[in-house]
């Protein structure tokens, strides 16, 4: 009965390696800020060889403090995920970036990398969907305010959207995450700070030019900012989906989170 046990064992764990897609660490040359970034790219088998196939791709930015393994780190099992679903994952070290151009820095160029340069690396290296109507961007914390950041400004390139625990506006955190070093001291950068917050990139969409999602938990300091931006969506009847659970700004509630928008993404992309 236990050599039973552990040949079932065995042959699950085998079952879940040949079901799971690969996973590489590249260096991905960004012109704009003469330097190599660092990306982890999980994608299906035959991503890079499959003839009259086209794989979606979502991009997964992840927050503070963090890098580009954070997310295999929050959900291990994304490699699974990405087989299952078809979907390349795309996961650049966006530094302490907040995905800006920083009008300070201008080793900072995570916009133009993100949304021009890593988008154009990875429709070349694999057998992607290379439109917006293949192209999804999320992310948490940090990487949820770059996500929507690159979407409302780069709606050509992106589709579909997303912000897990999002620092959707930055304004009421002057002192925190390192912001500053990119935009200058608040109170003598105010129109900059105005300009660099996502909550006032709305402007440049209309209804229908994205899918987005917005979520956020209870217990989460940034639940106010999103609760504000979901109200200024509803305000501009820009359809959207927003949710609020039990939850904290932490990795328990991410991992959760990102299975309803790689659904979200997965909806879009069928469509």
């Amino acid at each position: 009965m236990k050599n039973r046990i552990l040949f079932l064992s065995f042959m699950l764990f085998f079952a879940l390696l040949v079901n799971a897609a690969k996973v590489e660490t590249v260096q991905v040359r960004s012109t704009a800020m003469n330097k190599d970034v660092q990306v982890v790219i999980i994608a299906p088998d035959n991503a890079k060889s499959a003839k009259n196939v086209s794989y979606p791709v979502v991009y997964l930015l992840h927050g503070y403090s963090g890098n580009a393994e954070s997310w295999l780190g929050i959900k291990p099992n994304l490699p699974e995920i990405a087989e299952q679903n078809k979907v390349v994952i795309v996961c650049p070290d966006g530094k302490n970036s907040w995905y800006w151009d920083s009008p300070k820095d201008p080793t900072y160029r995570y916009e133009t990398f993100v949304s021009d340069e890593l988008v154009k690396y990875v429709d070349s290296h694999y057998k992607t969907l290379a439109d917006r109507k293949g192209r999804a961007i999320t992310g948490l914390s940090m990487g949820g305010h770059g996500a929507l950041w690159l979407a409302f400004r780069h709606k050509d390139v992106f589709g579909a959207a997303g912000s897990t625990s999002g620092g959707v506006d930055i304004r009421p955190f002057p002192q925190n995450w390192d912001m500053s070093k990119q935009l200058g001291e608040f109170a003598a950068n105010k129109k900059v700070w105005d300009e660099h917050t996502v909550i006032n990139q709305i402007d440049k969409i209309e209804n229908g030019d994205l899918a987005i999602i917005i979520d956020c938990g209870y217990d989460d300091f940034f639940l106010t900012v999103n609760k504000d931006l979901h109200e200024r969506l509803l305000g501009k009847k820009i359809n959207h989906d927003f949710i609020t659970r039990p939850g904290a700004h932490n990795g328990d509630y991410w991992n959760n989170s990102i299975d309803y928008q790689l659904l979200f993404f997965k909806k879009f992309f069928a469509k």
